[in-house]
Order: structure tokens, then sequence, then C-alpha cells
């Protein structure tokens, strides 16, 4: 079993994200903290309890500190475990300095529970490829493992018909407007038509990114609204 420690300021968000790596197998998660003190207080304390955190979720905006911050020190500790990036930085600079400390994945917010299972997924065969015992026989050992990393998002595997870039806009049209939008609206400011809106807001509905409210009117089919979710942020 992989132990996950979620580190994330909103505690709505972190609850979600503990409930999204629940559901993947072989992944438990040990402890939930909202900020980089007591993501290194759990970490030193389950390593000297002999039950290390193997992976962190890593939000980049804590109260207290820079998230990279803390992936570098995360990295120092003994055993270091693997980081995910889980931010909305889109930032390169962010991105490099990210993987410089010791970040190994990096997942963009908003994001569907699909999304942070394919991370989780890849880390799993990443630590899966790595020789047992304390050294690698050879090379190729590393190389192999490595090759996990470097191909995550070439293997990632998208829905067909779905398009991550709609995804991505369509879930952003609904978070930054702030309320609840129908298909017609969504379709509206993003460019597209009302059918591919309704079928992407359910399948990011369905992945609990987004809520739906039906309004029943007096006349006519009732009207379905989504809206954002502590989830997807």
């Amino acid at each position: 079993m992989i132990r996950v420690l979620v580190v994330e300021d909103e505690p709505l968000i972190a609850a979600a994200h503990r409930t999204y790596v629940e559901r993947v197998d072989g992944f438990a998660v040990a402890a939930v903290v909202h900020t980089a003190r007591d993501a290194i207080r759990v970490v030193t304390e389950a390593a000297v309890a002999e039950t290390p955190i193997d992976l962190v979720l890593l939000d980049i905006g804590l109260p207290d500190a820079s998230g990279l911050d803390l992936a570098a020190a995360l990295s120092n500790l003994h055993p270091a475990p693997g980081i995910i990036a889980v931010t909305s930085a889109r930032d390169l600079d962010v991105v490099r300095t990210a993987v410089a400390r010791g970040v190994v994945l990096y997942l963009l917010k908003p994001f569907t529970f699909a999304a942070l299972r394919d991370k989780l997924e890849h880390y799993r065969e990443f630590r899966a490829a790595l020789p047992t015992g304390g050294t690698a026989a050879s090379q190729r050992e590393i190389d192999r493992a490595m090759a996990v990393l470097r191909t995550a998002d070439e293997r990632a595997t998208t829905p067909k018909g779905v398009a991550p870039q709609t995804v991505d806009r369509i879930a952003s049209c609904v978070r930054d407007t702030g309320r609840a939008l129908t298909a017609a609206e969504v379709a509206s400011a993003v460019g597209v038509s009302r059918v591919t809106a309704w079928r992407y807001l359910e399948r990011l509905a369905d992945d609990g990114v987004l809520a739906r409210h039906t309004e029943y009117g007096r006349a006519g089919r009732p009207q379905v609204r989504y809206t954002w979710v502590a989830a997807g942020r």
C-alpha cells in the first residue's frame, strides 16, 4: 500500500483530494495537513515510527511557506517521499523549479478524478519498476524506472472524443464565473455548441469537479445548471 500525505490549505479541497486518492487501488491517505510546518512534522514522525510517507500530493500555494521550498525540504529527508505537485500555477519557471526540487509529476488544477488517477498509477508503475534492495543492479534498471515518469503524459489515455483543452476551458469557465451556469451559457462563453458543452459538463460532473442543480420551472423541461466544487480547484 502506498501511503499518501495530502498537503492542501483549503479544507474542502483537501477532503476532496483524500476522497479521490482513496478511490485508487493500492493507495491510502495517511494524513491530511494544511501547512508546510505540519507536512514536515507528519513526514518526520512517520519515518521515526517506521511507517514512512511514500507520496505527497503537494499544493504549491501554502499559507506559511512556498510549496516549492517545502518540496526541497521533503526531498532532503530520509526516506524522502515522492512528490506530485497539485497546483494551478502554469508558469514554466515554477514548473522548472518544482522539478529541480524533487517534484516527480505535475498536475494542473482544475483536474478530474481520471487525471489524478492517471498520475497516481504512473507513480505506482515507477515504484514497481525500481529494483528491490538498496542499490540498482544496472543502468538499464534505473533507465526503465525513469522512463515511466518521462513518458507519463505521452502514455496517458484520453477518452475518445474528449479534448483536454476543451475540458480545461469549460471547467475554467464555470470556476471563474462563480455562479451556476447552463450548458447554453457555457457554450456561448466558450464558443462551442450547446451539445458539446453539455457533454463536457456532464463528464466533469461525473468526475466530481462540477455539481448539477436541477431547476423546475412552471412550464417546459427542467433546466440543469452546473456549479464549481472544491475537488477541481
